[in-house]
């Protein structure tokens, strides 16, 4: 059972009836092919959208849901500018390249399906005129360029086990003399060092090793079976292979799983945590692992390092030593444009090693 989609999906049952009909329409013909946690975000995007319509003027109101088809038809080129330059530029907060792309993307794929799909009784479209059928939406980023703003922070050989060696040793020595710090360190040091070990040997994103169970590990084949993002089936876990390092780390973990986090039986999740008040553990929060390694990456003397960017340092690790299939697979990858990130951040290693020299 996927929590995350689970969450995601009651959400967006609570939000999609405050949106016009023609949304929830939309919603209910992406439901078969899209995630909760994608349609989710179209609903966020819309509700944006339109709130700005709303306080524009350019609809009448009053609520969300009654904004109506023919106030989207009579929508300049102009108003979407506007809008572009309101998610730039709005005070609570604005918007990167990337973050307006997909809002505009959102906007596209609703008005597409409006005026090329849906019909009315008569067999005419719902939407007479598509003002986004004019939008370009530029690629943010190329794999290239994403490469470049990685260079300089992710783990480089070597320092994936030092990192590793760091969270289960060197840490504690370093905190020795905060009596609290070093109480919850010892508490959760196995847990912690076993969470990294598994990301850096594995590459698993952290809504991957948040949804974990136990019975999703098969420590004898080295296996792992997980939701992956994007896939909208729940009742299909992919198996994903981890290297043989992290092997010991989970199973000491797994060994004290039990009497360490106090875990009831009906407990299912693989990685705990005690809540403050609590006496039993349960699933570990998404925010509680991202927070978890920002803090031994700072001390790290790395604290740019988060649980995306050790992905992003196992993917080159193992993409030296693979290929761009391979890597696109182990990391579940829908586009193999996506994995090319990896062959530029690769480059600069290969070119070093071709000049290293022979060993006697």
């Amino acid at each position: 059972m996927n929590i995350i989609k689970i969450k995601d999906r009651q959400e967006l049952d609570r939000r999609t009836p405050s949106m016009p009909w023609y949304i929830e329409k939309f919603i209910n013909y992406k439901l078969p092919d899209l995630s909760p946690s994608s349609l989710l975000e179209y609903v966020r995007d819309y509700d944006t959208f339109l709130s700005w319509l709303l306080a524009e003027g350019l609809a009448a109101g009053p609520t969300l849901r009654d904004v109506e088809l023919i106030e989207l038809e009579r929508l300049h080129m102009d108003s979407i500018d506007h809008f572009k330059m309101f998610l730039a530029t709005r005070q609570q907060q604005a918007n990167s390249r990337t973050t307006i792309s997909r809002k505009l993307s959102s906007l596209r794929s609703l008005f597409h399906y409006l005026s090329q799909i849906a019909e009315d009784e008569q067999f005419y479209p719902l939407l007479k005129r598509n003002v986004m059928a004019k939008v370009s939406i530029k690629r943010t980023s190329k794999p290239k360029d994403t490469a470049a703003k990685l260079e300089g922070k992710l783990l480089q050989e070597q320092e994936i086990d030092e990192f590793i060696r760091y969270i289960n040793e060197d840490y504690g020595m370093e905190i020795a003399t905060n009596k609290q710090a070093l109480y919850s360190y010892t508490n959760n040091r196995t847990r912690d060092t076993s969470i990294v070990s598994l990301i850096l040997n594995s590459g698993l994103r952290v809504s991957e090793v948040f949804n974990m169970n136990v019975d999703d590990i098969d420590l004898k084949k080295r296996l792992l079976y997980v939701y992956r993002k994007g896939k909208n089936d729940d009742t299909f876990k992919t198996p994903v292979y981890f290297r043989q390092e992290a092997m010991r780390d989970l199973q000491l973990y797994m060994s004290q799983r039990d009497s360490q986090y106090k875990a009831p039986k009906r407990e299912k999740a693989l990685f705990l945590a005690i809540p403050n008040g609590k006496k039993e553990g349960s699933r570990m929060t998404k925010r509680a692992i991202q927070e978890m390694v920002i803090k031994y990456a700072k001390r790290f003397g790395k604290p740019y390092l988060s649980v995306h960017k050790l992905r992003h340092s196992f993917a080159t690790d193992y993409y030296l030593r693979n290929d761009l299939y391979k890597t696109q697979e182990q990391l579940g990858h829908a586009s193999p444009e996506t994995t090319q990130i990896y062959a530029h951040l690769t480059d600069k290693t290969m070119a070093e090693a071709i000049d290293r020299p022979k060993e006697a």
